[in-house]
């Protein structure tokens, strides 16, 4: 691969903010560059790896300049959760994704505008930002999620196990014992979670899009929002934490005039049934939907 990778760090609060730059060698900074967001219990390592991995490097190899995104505490920003820790997904929202924005559009003055992209509950981080400023709805060029819901409507044992026992019982009390949702220790996900956060993602699966902090209301933002240009992508083996009907509901729920959906199955083409992490980190991703993902950025007309 003809790129290049460098840890950037922007100060927030008492420590940083990690975001990964991955530039092609000959990078035109004058574009809309791409910034990527992790979900839950995960951090930007799902969407590059220093081996050249990852969506995140396969778009830099075709020209598009990337940065990926550690929010505070997971990943390479520091300080590291903890406890004590008392930040939630509404920092996420107003703070960190806001300074981040004018940080990149500082970096690309010419650019004026920044792609968003984002897996699975970051994607409802992003779609809670762009509602909410008006200044994100001009300056994001678009929005790309990859199993991005907002509520869990399905039923199965499967999302009884998974959302209604572990995440939703089993979950906060491990982290109100240790301080913080210690996953990675767990090997239930790749990065840890705050008590805050786990505490905020139970309320808005289960019920309305309302900030918990300050009670905006986002489901009603949302209805009058000028939304960039959307793509939803799910995937037919994703069952529970990005089931194809819970995307397609956040689709109706954030009323997006422009946007388009795909669903990763074999019957529509694709190599697999993919799976929520799958749609990502398979190897067969970079031969068959990232070239998708990849000509959306190249012929962007938005």
């Amino acid at each position: 691969m003809n790129i290049q990778q460098k840890s950037l760090y922007v100060p927030y609060l008492h420590g940083h903010l990690h975001l990964r730059q991955i530039t092609p060698v000959q990078a035109d900074m004058s574009k809309p560059p791409v910034l990527m967001l992790h979900g839950a219990m995960s951090n930007g390592r799902v969407f590059y790896s220093d081996s050249g991995k990852g969506l995140g490097c396969y778009l830099a190899d075709s020209g598009v300049v990337v940065y990926v995104l550690d929010t505070q505490g997971r990943g390479l920003s520091e300080p590291k959760l903890a406890r004590g820790f008392t930040a939630g997904q509404g920092e996420v929202i107003r703070e960190q994704l806001p300074l981040i924005q004018q940080y990149i559009l500082s970096l690309h003055p010419k650019a004026k505008r920044v792609h968003w992209c984002a897996h699975s509950w970051g994607g409802v981080l992003m779609a809670s930002a762009i509602a909410r400023y008006e200044n994100l709805q001009r300056s994001v060029a678009s929005l790309v999620t990859f199993g991005s819901k907002r509520r869990i409507e399905i039923k199965s044992v499967k999302k009884w196990f998974t959302v209604d026992l572990i995440w939703n019982k089993v979950a906060p009390m491990i982290a109100w014992r240790s301080g913080y949702l210690p996953a990675d220790k767990l090997r239930i996900g790749m990065d840890n979670e705050s008590r805050a956060s786990l505490r905020q993602s139970i309320e808005w699966v289960r019920g309305n899009w309302v900030d918990g902090d300050d009670g905006f209301d986002y489901q009603m933002a949302a209805r009058d929002a000028n939304w960039p240009p959307s793509w939803f992508i799910a995937a037919q083996g994703d069952t529970v934490l990005g089931n194809p009907s819970d995307v397609q509901r956040m689709i109706k729920e954030c009323h997006i005039k422009r946007v388009d959906y795909t669903l990763l199955s074999k019957k529509q083409g694709f190599k697999h049934d993919y799976d929520h992490g799958g749609m990502l980190t398979h190897k067969d991703a970079v031969n068959d939907h990232f070239p998708r993902v990849r000509d959306w950025y190249h012929n962007f007309n938005g």
